[in-house]
């Protein structure tokens, strides 16, 4: 039986952007399977998406009104189309886009990664299916820090929400206690002159602003360090979170949105109130006057990484896209169990 037709509607690869790092994993993870024929394409209009039996559209920030115009195209070919959400903003942009509201009325199924968003698109009334986001194993190598170094990293955009600021402060009170220690800043956005001038005004030293890094190479900088710190006010979808939990990094964060949904207080790492950068300073410290403990919560972290891995990921998407489809094409259809060389990838 044929495979399943699969167009993928999401940012340019290339770009800096969930939507675009989420459509690159599972382009990869579907290349050569026997069930799965995915293919990206650059707007989804007619002709694009016409080949498809469904579209999959990657809905993030950078994509919004964007991916308006292949919902509409699908709609009139008959496609059914699948949404999977990869933004912080989505929730804003169903409250204040009629437009985007009407778009999504005609969607055949809702795709989101975390409970949080789960529960946030219940408040609007959109019913929708848990996948979490991918996390390559093939990228992401766990490995436990011995010793347990002060050199900290976070791959946060810097944009407000994000409040890389408050790691900066949070920093300095590491610093202050010990002043060997380093910290990474992978990212960028419109805040960086803001937090390279703040950084100057604290006096801070081993201090590195990285820039932006290609979503395949920022694994390296997982690797490089030993403690994973961020404090976003807002996070949907946590996947820098499971990124450091399968680098063997012990985390360090906010309580922002989806980030409770994953990381348990002293169970996963730690967690300190929104914007309260003495807490997560003293969270760091703690960790490293206490590398046993830290090494801990790392392993317990990382126990919770099979639900990212893509033997599990692959076939709920299947099951996510046999949903979708109408009766008669799924009579056309198989979907076979994962080969040994597929659950390898």
């Amino acid at each position: 039986m044929a495979p399943l037709r699969v167009a993928f509607v999401a940012p340019s690869l290339k770009k800096d952007d969930r939507g675009a790092l989420q459509a690159g994993y599972l382009l990869r993870g579907w290349k050569g399977d026997r069930d799965v024929d995915a293919r990206l394409v650059r707007h989804g209009g007619l002709r694009q998406v016409a080949w498809a039996d469904i579209v999959h559209v990657f809905l993030s920030d950078s994509l919004f009104v964007p991916a308006v115009p292949a919902i509409i195209a699908s709609h009139v070919l008959g496609r059914p189309v699948i949404l999977s959400y990869q933004g912080d903003r989505t929730p804003a942009h169903l409250s204040g886009s009629a437009i985007s509201r009407m778009a999504l009325a005609r969607v055949k199924a809702h795709v989101v990664s975390s409970s949080f968003l789960f529960d946030v698109f219940g408040t609007f009334g959109i019913r929708t299916t848990l996948v979490p986001n991918l996390v390559d194993p093939a990228i992401f190598t766990f490995r436990e820090r011995h010793p347990l170094r002060p050199r900290l990293l976070s791959t946060r955009s810097f944009e407000p929400l994000d409040n890389v600021a408050a790691t900066i402060r949070a920093f300095k009170l590491v610093q202050e206690r010990r002043p060997e220690a380093e910290l990474t800043l992978v990212g960028g956005g419109s805040q960086e002159r803001h937090l390279r001038a703040l950084a100057a005004e604290l006096g801070l030293r081993n201090l590195t602003f990285a820039g932006r890094v290609k979503p395949a190479d920022v694994a390296r900088f997982y690797a490089d360090n030993d403690i994973y710190v961020q404090s976003p006010n807002i996070d949907n979808m946590p996947t820098p979170v499971f990124e450091a939990f399968a680098s063997g990094l012990p985390v360090v964060s906010t309580e922002a949105g989806g980030v409770r949904a994953v990381l348990a207080h002293r169970v996963h790492g730690l967690l300190a109130p929104l914007a309260d950068y003495v807490t997560l300073g003293h969270h760091v410290l703690r960790l490293l006057e206490s590398p046993d403990y830290a090494r801990g919560l790392a392993r317990a972290a990382y126990a919770t990484c099979d639900d990212c891995t893509w033997p599990t990921v692959r076939n709920q998407w299947v099951r996510a896209y046999r949903s979708a489809l109408p009766a008669t094409t799924k009579d056309l259809l198989s979907v076979s169990p994962m080969s040994s060389a597929e659950r390898s990838r």
